[in-house]
């Protein structure tokens, strides 16, 4: 019997998810087998993300939780990675004295001489599935004036262009059609090197070579960091997904001021406006915050109105959390709780009619779906057969909700279909 068994819980971002997928690999090379629930392990690891306080709380409940397991089974482990651990290391220890083992986001290949076993080597153990991470660049330069990132993930470094083209063929060989590369700011690859010729453009152009991937998407995208040069390269390339994820964050240019966010209003929209010239049928995503320090009702208001010009596709938004070391936790100007959260529901509710509204202009249309997506990162359900699941499909759209399109299948077959664009 194998007495060497893990379970991963992984909270935060996908780049927590590739995260766990090098631990996972780590692990399964050092012998031990992954469980589906925390009661089978011998080992329990909390991938955790610090970006907000309650993503932090549940990092702690979960390990709550486990204390009363490790109380029936004093042989279990316990172990926190993930931005929580890199941020605060042994206070971890404090909070949590059930814990037996904490490593951060830079410590990962560390974790056999944490578990006292030696290793040589591993790649990533990837669940199976069409669509795999492929991390290309890590850390952030920014410091906007809200974001933990570049104190859990550290500056901005790029991996090499081999390696990640290495890495890509081995993820085609293994069977996924589809890569998403990751970066807190993936648009910035290259940026740290002294070399013009490595950046994200060339970067796909060189993946988009590699006869077994069908599909590549990339996330997430700086404003600051979007060129001329990526918008026509992901035009022009047939396997590169129109899609962008752009963290707005807020609408108002004073309030982008004071998050440190080096663009303004009118030099985001002017963004949008280029890209979606370039291609129309661009899917575009954006972050905000509501209830950043000091913002006012008028201030507030820009955000909704920016949402309703831009008509995005989806966007991700949160109440304003403080977080430890960023210089907004200690301002003055702290809006109160009742507001945020009054803001965060308005918030919603405009994201909602946002994306409802561009959904519903793809009725009546076919999209090119594959693992159940668009290629501008639209959810699209339809029956057909499992096989079908493999291989990009056309899908004629008949029906169109918040959250996802539905359609019937158009054809099969990528090379006869009319595109209905």
């Amino acid at each position: 019997m194998n007495t060497k068994t893990f379970f991963i819980e992984t909270l935060g971002c996908q780049m927590n998810k590739a995260d766990s997928e090098k631990i996972s690999g780590i692990l399964y090379s050092l012998g031990y087998k992954e469980e589906t629930t925390p009661e089978k392990a011998s080992l329990l690891i909390m991938n955790t993300c610090s970006i907000r306080a309650a993503s932090e709380n549940k990092a702690y409940s979960h390990l709550g939780l486990w204390k009363k397991l490790k109380k029936k089974n004093p042989n279990i482990k316990i172990a926190m990675c993930g931005c929580i651990a890199e941020q605060t290391k042994e206070k971890v220890f404090v909070r949590a004295p059930h814990v037996d083992i904490v490593f951060g986001t830079k410590d990962i290949e560390n974790l056999p001489n944490l578990l006292n076993e030696s290793l040589t080597s591993y790649k990533p153990a990837r669940k199976k599935g069409l669509s795999a991470w492929l991390p290309i660049i890590e850390g952030c330069d920014y410091f906007c004036t809200y974001c933990v990132v570049p104190y859990t993930r550290g500056r901005q470094k790029s991996r090499l262009p081999a390696d990640i083209l290495k890495e890509a063929r081995e993820i085609a060989s293994e069977g996924f059609g589809e890569i998403t590369l990751l970066g807190q700011t993936v648009d910035s690859y290259g940026n740290d090197f002294n070399d013009p010729n490595i950046n994200l453009a060339n970067l796909l152009k060189e993946l988009n070579k590699i006869d077994e991937i069908y599909r590549i998407r990339f996330v997430t995208s700086h404003p600051a960091d979007i060129t001329d040069e990526l918008i026509y390269t992901i035009r022009d390339l047939e396997k590169v997904c129109e899609y962008f994820h752009i963290p707005m964050q807020s609408g108002n240019n004073e309030v982008l001021k004071r998050m440190r966010r080096p663009y303004t209003r009118e030099e985001y929209l002017r963004l949008v406006e280029k890209i979606r010239t370039a291609m129309p049928d661009v899917g575009i995503t954006s972050d905000f915050i509501a209830g950043f320090p000091g913002e006012t009702d008028e201030q507030f208001e820009d955000t909704l109105s920016l949402i309703d010009e831009v008509v995005f596709d989806h966007c991700n938004t949160a109440a304003y959390s403080p977080r430890k070391q960023t210089p907004a936790a200690v301002w003055k100007d702290q809006v109160p709780m009742e507001i945020k959260k009054a803001r965060l529901n308005i918030l919603n509710k405009k994201v909602r009619d946002s994306v409802k509204k561009s959904h519903e202009r793809y009725v009546g249309r076919t999209l090119e779906v594959y693992d159940g997506l668009a290629r501008n990162n639209k959810i699209v359900h339809f029956e057909g057969d499992k096989d079908l699941i493999k291989r990009p499909v056309m899908v004629e759209i008949k029906e169109a909700s918040i959250w996802c399109l539905m359609g019937e299948i158009f054809c099969n077959k990528k090379a006869t279909c009319e595109s209905g664009s």
